[in-house]
């Protein structure tokens, strides 16, 4: 069983994230549980609270069918001690607000080494960033977003994936979300068949299935090992539908999150149609 849908907005308040997945015809979706570029939000009120939980179970979906995202400012792994901080404190009150929310995956961006420490520094301090952070919390579980590896962000690796899980002191919360249009962009072919196949089998020997926790399905304007970070709608780019049908395919794959961050969310709906007749 394959859980697919989109980012969608939380606008208004995250109780209506849920409709708004409900109305293209999701079975999953992402959200942002406060502003994604500011580093404080207010405190989540009670009564929306509430309202969240019983959309979600209104709509039918689950913990394990959200994933929501941080904040895109947090450097879990800064070189700069006072923006590591500000980062943590900042991780601790999304992981929290997960867990006001009744949700038990938070998706992060791992993290900027800026050309300041070296990247094996830099795995370290993201991986005493998630242990910190799990230490303070109870449930939820975070996921490592593979990266483009634009810049100085580490992620784009399996290697570096792999390396931030072993530091991870409580394995059973920690994960991965493999974005498409990331890995292809960082290097991992996707453009058929015999490519997923070899990416994925890469994935499984370096990483392992066991903590694949949700996917970011877009395909990508930029070329092969760009390291380029430009979406595009679901067979209009560079990577083509081999890599979705094969994924829609993949019983590895199932029971997770399957989230579309395509750059078109008039054609949501259709693309989520198409992908729920793939995997038949």
């Amino acid at each position: 069983m394959k859980y697919i849908g989109a980012h969608v907005s939380a606008a208004g308040g995250v109780d209506n994230a849920p409709i708004n997945a409900y109305q293209i015809g999701a079975t999953a979706f992402a959200l942002f549980t406060k502003n994604q570029r500011q580093w404080h939000a207010k405190p989540l009120e009670t009564a929306v609270i509430d309202s969240f939980k019983k959309r979600c179970e209104r709509y039918g979906f689950t913990s394990k069918q959200i994933l929501p995202h941080d904040s895109y400012l947090i450097n879990l792994g800064s070189p700069d001690s006072e923006q590591l901080e500000k980062s943590r404190t900042a991780f601790l009150d999304e992981m929290q607000r997960c867990e006001q929310l009744g949700l038990t995956l938070l998706n992060f961006h791992p993290g900027s080494h800026l050309q300041k420490i070296s990247v094996d520094d830099c795995l370290a301090r993201i991986a005493e960033s998630i242990n910190i952070t799990l230490d303070k919390t109870k449930s939820v579980v975070a996921v490592i977003e593979n990266t483009a590896g634009q810049g100085s962000n580490l992620g784009y690796k399996f290697e570096h994936l792999a390396q931030i899980i072993d530091k991870v002191e409580d394995k059973s919360r920690v994960g991965v979300c493999i974005d498409t249009c990331h890995a292809f962009a960082a290097g991992y072919d996707l453009r058929s068949e015999k490519a997923c196949k070899e990416t994925f089998d890469e994935f499984e020997k370096i990483v392992g299935f066991k903590y694949l926790r949700g996917m970011h399905l877009n395909d990508a304007k930029s070329e092969l090992a760009s390291h380029v970070d430009r979406h595009d709608s679901l067979g209009k780019g560079t990577i083509g539908e081999a890599a979705f049908k094969f994924i829609m395919q993949d019983s590895r794959i199932d029971e997770i999150p399957l989230i579309l961050e395509t750059i078109n969310p008039d054609i949501w709906a259709q693309e989520i149609a198409w992908l729920k007749q793939l995997e038949k």
